[in-house]
């Protein structure tokens, strides 16, 4: 079922513009396929899919080229400085936040880095939570999202 549904999204994004999970969600539908949110939102991480502009300030989900390319330094910090709008914790959960869309791509480039501080992610459309162990690691992520966003001003970093 999973590599059938995998399999239908590829397809999908190769033939149409696919802005949102919502509408990777609908189209899965469409095909016969029913899913929920969080399939899809797993889905897209486990595909690596990531989010190319179409104009007018627009993105669509693509299939990546290369892991390699993907997840280089240069594009995880534009990636994160176009997309991340602000990072938060309370205990060892860090929360950061993104423009719609964007979570699943910025989860996955966590995901895929050495970010040994962060056990786990759970992405939605525009927010991630990580989970952080052990707790007094939570001011070195704060630190290191705040710098990969560069000039993007954090709103409510606590340690």
């Amino acid at each position: 079922m999973k590599n059938e549904r995998h399999a239908t999204i590829k397809e999908i994004i190769a033939r149409e513009v696919i802005e949102t999970q919502e509408d990777l969600a609908d189209a899965l539908r469409a095909h016969g396929i029913q899913v929920t949110q969080a399939t899809v939102s797993r889905d897209i991480k486990e595909l690596l899919l990531i989010k190319i502009p179409i104009g007018d300030g627009r993105y669509r989900y693509a299939m990546p080229m290369k892991e390699s390319v993907i997840f280089t330094s240069d594009r995880v910090k534009r990636l994160f400085a176009d997309t991340v709008t602000g990072v938060d914790a309370s205990e060892n959960i860090v929360v950061i936040k993104t423009l719609p869309g964007s979570a699943n791509t910025v989860a996955a480039a966590i995901d895929h880095g050495s970010w040994d501080e962060i056990i786990g992610t759970v992405a939605g459309d525009d927010a991630i939570l990580c989970v952080v162990k052990p707790k007094s690691a939570v001011k070195t992520v704060i630190a290191r999202v705040e710098s990969l966003m560069g000039d993007a001003p954090s709103r409510g970093a606590k340690g």
